[in-house]
C-alpha cells in the first residue's frame, strides 16, 4: 500500500506486479483494479494514515488512464524500464 509499502510511482507499482510473478495468470489491468478495490477498503480503517491510501489510488487512477490509452503490453515494457 502505497508509501507503507514503498510503492510511490507508477513504476513502483509495475515493478510491484512484475516481482510477483503471476505469469499469465493475472492480468495487469485485473491487479490494478484489485489493488484499486483494496485501497478503497483500507480508507475505512482509521488506524492508517488516509494520505498514503490516497496516493496509491491517484497511482493507480494513473495506471488504468495510461493502460486504457495505449495499452497493458506497452505500459508493462515502458515502466519496467525506468528505475528509481
Amino acid at each position: 500500500m502505497s508509501n507503507i509499502m514503498g510503492i510511490r510511482s507508477v513504476s513502483d507499482y509495475v515493478q510491484f506486479f512484475i516481482n510477483l510473478d503471476m505469469g499469465n495468470s493475472v492480468s495487469f489491468v485485473s491487479f490494478v483494479n484489485n489493488e484499486k478495490l483494496v485501497l478503497k477498503h483500507k480508507l475505512q480503517n482509521n488506524e492508517i494514515k488516509k494520505e498514503f491510501v490516497l496516493e496509491g489510488i491517484k497511482i493507480l487512477e494513473q495506471l488504468t488512464s495510461e493502460i486504457q490509452l495505449i495499452g497493458e503490453k506497452k505500459i508493462l515494457e515502458k515502466y519496467s524500464k525506468i528505475k528509481n
